[in-house]
């Protein structure tokens, strides 16, 4: 009675495993065949160029004379 009842849970789990992938397939199997086709199955979202600004120049540090830091 045991080996009965443990063959119908094996065989109610794997029933379960073969519903859930078939749902798992329905609904993406189309992106996993293009994938492995190595395309994309969405259309690529169309960029517009931007336009970059150069930097402003950072002016340099000036150095002052030594007459000065000592006056500081």
């Amino acid at each position: 009675m045991t080996a009965a009842l443990g063959t119908l849970a094996f065989l109610t789990t794997l029933w379960l495993l073969v519903v859930l992938g078939a749902a798992v397939l329905e609904e993406s199997g189309a992106k996993i065949a293009a994938a492995l086709k190595g395309k994309s199955r969405e259309p690529q979202p169309i960029v517009a160029a931007a336009r970059i600004r150069p930097r402003s120049r950072v002016q340099q540090p000036m150095r002052a004379p030594a007459r000065w830091r000592a006056a500081a």
